[in-house]
């Protein structure tokens, strides 16, 4: 796939700090991209650098194939930006907000009319429309931010905490909006979030950074794949049975076993190998096997894995 944002080495100093170290990063066209990694990691730093907002000191990078360094107002005009703390009118209304915004994109009469209200609806924010912006929660403003990132139609946004303050129902219609603008057209968007459900949820590949260094990159079962060569079961059992837990660690053939009374969790290397055997020490046992099912490592555990490896 063509790469939407591309940096090689990307390196930024503040004095004598090292925010961002050789940093790479590819991103292709049309997927969710995810960029993890904890406070001071380099996050917006790297935004900040890919939207303009700051030179690198060394390093190249480009956004819709213009670089940032050389071709700045070009990828301005392809970029959407909702950044760490969004800047919004307070004197002015919501519509105005937008309004604003879309006319220094170059939006203007009927079709950003159009924009802006159809903007004003996906965000629930259509019946406050005409109230000055000071007078909203931080949620409403947050909504609006995100709506302002959208306002010229970018090929490429970048969302650093898109449902930051947003209750379950606006989090949950980003999210769909989030989808959409990627399946259906063909956005690309760079996901800053530590809100690590919502990165597994919407990313389709994320990169984990930390000191300003890109550590690990790709989707979530490849990194589960790299990270453990063991597989993780639960076995849920008619009722607790600790003669049961017994055998199974007599087998020798768990790496990790876990009693939790009425289900057993073990990680073994071969499941194709190991867990016929595991099933015939609880039926000679005794126990009765209600399901033998497989869990996956989340995001979660492999975010802290890899940054564990890494601090």
């Amino acid at each position: 796939m063509p790469l939407a944002v591309q940096a090689e080495g990307l390196t930024k100093l503040f004095g004598s700090t090292l925010a961002l170290d050789h940093l790479d990063l590819e991103v292709e066209e049309g997927e969710i991209f995810g960029f993890l990694g904890p406070n001071g990691a380099g996050k917006t730093t790297t935004i900040r650098i890919l939207s303009c907002l700051l030179a690198p000191t060394s390093g190249s990078a480009s956004v819709a194939g213009y670089d940032v360094v050389h071709q700045p107002r070009e990828v301005r005009q392809n970029v959407g930006l909702l950044p760490e703390l969004p800047g919004l009118y307070e004197r002015m209304t919501a519509y105005e907000n937008l309004e604003y915004y879309g006319q220094l994109y170059g939006l203007s009469g009927a079709p950003l009319s159009k924009r802006v209200n159809s903007l004003l609806e996906t965000m629930g924010l259509w019946e406050r429309r005409n109230e000055k912006v000071g007078a909203y929660s931080k949620g409403m403003r947050q909504k609006l931010a995100v709506a302002r990132a959208l306002v010229h139609d970018p090929p490429v946004l970048f969302l650093d905490e898109p449902t930051s303050a947003l209750d379950p129902e606006a989090q949950r219609r980003i999210h769909d909006d989030i989808s959409a603008l990627s399946k259906e057209r063909k956005r690309t968007i760079l996901l800053c979030t530590h809100n690590l459900a919502e990165a597994e949820k919407l990313c389709d590949r994320v990169a984990i950074i930390n000191h300003g260094r890109t550590i690990a990159v790709g989707g979530a079962e490849s990194l589960r794949k790299e990270l453990s060569s063991r597989r993780t079961f639960q076995l849920v059992l008619a009722g607790p049975n600790g003669a049961v837990a017994r055998a199974v660690a007599a087998t020798g053939l768990c790496e990790r076993l876990e009693d939790r009374g009425d289900s057993l969790v073990f990680s073994v290397t071969s499941p194709e190998r190991d867990n016929p055997l595991i099933v015939d020490a609880v039926t000679s046992a005794g126990g009765r096997i209600v399901s033998l099912a497989e869990v996956k490592m989340s995001l979660e555990d492999i975010y802290l894995r890899v940054i564990g490896a890494h601090t």
